[in-house]
């Protein structure tokens, strides 16, 4: 289904065997099965995958995280479609993540039908987390690179221009559960005020980062012209951030290291783990608070 509240245009639902915003989360499928784009198979558990995302979509979210022309392979011996920690330096390619992978364990981000239904299991998995969007740059993010083609395809079907487009950084309504830890899974996503269908990109117990035309009275960066690789320099327009820098260390820590990292993929999976390991949920890092 196309979300009601976009007046999309239909000259791309031709171009896709499925309808456009389903097809954008089984685009990269191949790379799930760790398979070369020459080998990517037209379908996987029933349902066509591996399809050209319409109004270059997939194009343009690539140029956010890594540099346009013949990719160079920029981390000796590490020729493999798991990701690269930037925050540990360690593969994130845990033992879990690759029994879920090899036993098929991703059909549940490929498989539905309901558009709004893949963007919350894509937001949620920790199984596309593993992978790297490209062997080349280890360092990316497939789980993130989807999610910025999905939100970048939604604002476009919907007759905006990458030059009209927005970060926006909010607070989440997070769920806690008995364990005073936030609930992140599908069925909470989709009932979560804070998520927006599609466009949002990144949501934890801390912050939720969206990509979209409408940023409303939310602190919001304009992401530029055309796409680059510029995570830093929005981040650092932004007006304000989702976390106290002034009161705790370890938001000063992160957003020292934001201000640095252009690639938007690497960012993003860069918050999210630092998140898991430093954030509210997790205690105080060493030293936090002086």
């Amino acid at each position: 289904m196309v979300d009601s509240a976009v007046e999309a245009d239909s000259r791309d639902d031709a171009s896709t065997r499925a309808e456009p915003m389903v097809a954008v989360y089984r685009h990269d499928v191949h790379k799930l099965r760790a398979r070369p784009h020459a080998s990517a198979a037209d379908s996987y558990a029933s349902v066509p995958v591996n399809e050209t995302v319409p109004r270059d979509a997939d194009r343009d979210a690539a140029l956010l995280s890594r540099p346009a022309g013949e990719p160079e392979q920029t981390v000796a011996n590490h020729e493999s479609p798991y990701r690269l920690s930037l925050l540990t330096g360690e593969t994130a390619a845990t033992t879990e993540r690759i029994k879920a992978t090899t036993g098929g364990g991703f059909r549940a981000l490929v498989t539905p039908e309901d558009p709004e239904c893949l963007h919350a299991r894509w937001l949620t998995s920790e199984v596309p987390a593993a992978f790297n969007e490209s062997v080349y740059y280890p360092y990316t993010s497939l789980q993130y690179h989807v999610l910025l083609t999905a939100a970048l395809l939604h604002n476009y079907r919907a007759r905006h221009a990458f030059e009209d487009l927005f970060l926006v950084a909010t607070t989440p309504d997070v769920t806690p559960n008995a364990d005073a830890v936030s609930t992140r899974d599908p069925k909470t996503a989709l009932a979560a005020d804070a998520v927006e269908p599609h466009r949002t990109v990144l949501w934890t117990p801390e912050m939720t980062l969206h990509v979209t035309a409408t940023p409303g009275d939310r602190p919001a960066a304009r992401l530029g012209d055309v796409p680059a690789r510029s995570f830093a320099d929005v981040w650092s327009r932004l007006p304000a951030h989702p976390f106290d820098t002034d009161g705790e260390r370890r938001w000063r820590l992160l957003d020292a290291q934001l201000r640095r990292i252009r690639s938007w993929s690497a960012a993003l999976a860069y918050i999210d783990e630092f998140i898991e390991l430093h954030g509210s949920a997790a205690g105080e890092l060493e030293g936090d608070g002086a």
